[in-house]
């Protein structure tokens, strides 16, 4: 996990006192596809191969579920982090379409805040991929939810140093983790596990995604892109997350904590 050391004055009631604090990296990586700019998305540096591969696949932009990309690191920063990359895509293997879709910004807050246009806002009027495995309509899992949020807590290094990262994380049905991945971005990481899932060919195993934050309505279709049909957040979805969710047949959890779970679909 990528952090870094400021100094800072800390007031707490009458008491001041000089402190060093752990605080999340936050770092522009430019994505190029065949030469051409993709985006421009702020993200905490590690994964960045998973981060590519995951990001192009919920955009459409690259749909295959085998192999791996091929990618060249252009530019890299005086710390060593990866600053830009380009994507070698074949003809014929990515959409071309969808690489206008998105400006050049794309915030690490909201993924959603980089695309030129919001195509539709409704579930039928968005651009979706496989939708295998994602019906499944079972309650059951809310008490075996909580030992995955545990064990998914317990990767959170970054968040333990920092208090400035998310997480998130898939599990198989029988409740094992696959991956976890942090980063500043909700969504970054998010497209972590799921080109970590992609690139390692275990996405047909992943029943659960764990979010380690609130849940908004692309990560819902992240996760209906990816086919995972099980969707659980530590704190609350937005409206068009449970409206998305009921569409796409997403089994949507949210408030996971202290031996509680809010089902919304």
């Amino acid at each position: 996990m990528s952090v870094r050391k400021y100094e800072g004055i800390k007031t707490d009631g009458e008491k001041v006192v000089r402190v060093t604090d752990h605080l999340a990296v936050e770092h522009p990586l430019s994505i190029s596809v065949n030469a051409e700019p993709f985006t421009l998305t702020m993200h905490t540096p590690g994964y960045e191969e998973d981060l590519i591969r995951g990001l192009l696949f919920s955009e459409g932009v690259y749909k295959k579920r085998e192999g791996k990309l091929h990618i060249d690191i252009t530019e890299t920063s005086d710390e060593d982090y990866i600053s830009k990359v380009n994507v070698h895509i074949a003809e014929g293997d990515f959409d071309k379409s969808q690489i206008n879709k998105r400006n050049l910004l794309s915030v690490a807050s909201c993924g959603i805040c980089g695309r030129t246009e919001l195509q539709d806002f409704s579930p039928k009027g968005a651009h979706y991929g496989s939708s295998e495995g994602a019906h499944y309509g079972s309650s059951e899992g809310e008490l075996g939810l909580m030992g995955m949020f545990e064990c998914l807590r317990g990767g959170q290094v970054g968040f333990e140093l920092s208090g400035g990262s998310h997480a998130a994380g898939a599990f198989d049905k029988e409740g094992k983790m696959l991956v976890s991945r942090e980063d500043i971005g909700r969504h970054n990481a998010v497209d972590k596990v799921v080109g970590h899932l992609l690139n390692s060919g275990k996405l047909k195993e992943a029943k659960y995604l764990l979010v380690s934050g609130r849940v908004s309505y692309e990560i819902v279709t992240k996760c209906f892109t990816a086919g995972i049909p099980i969707l659980a957040a530590v704190s609350a979805p937005s409206s068009l997350a449970v409206d998305f969710a009921k569409e796409l047949g997403i089994t949507l959890y949210g408030f996971c904590r202290e031996n509680r779970a809010t089902r919304y679909s």
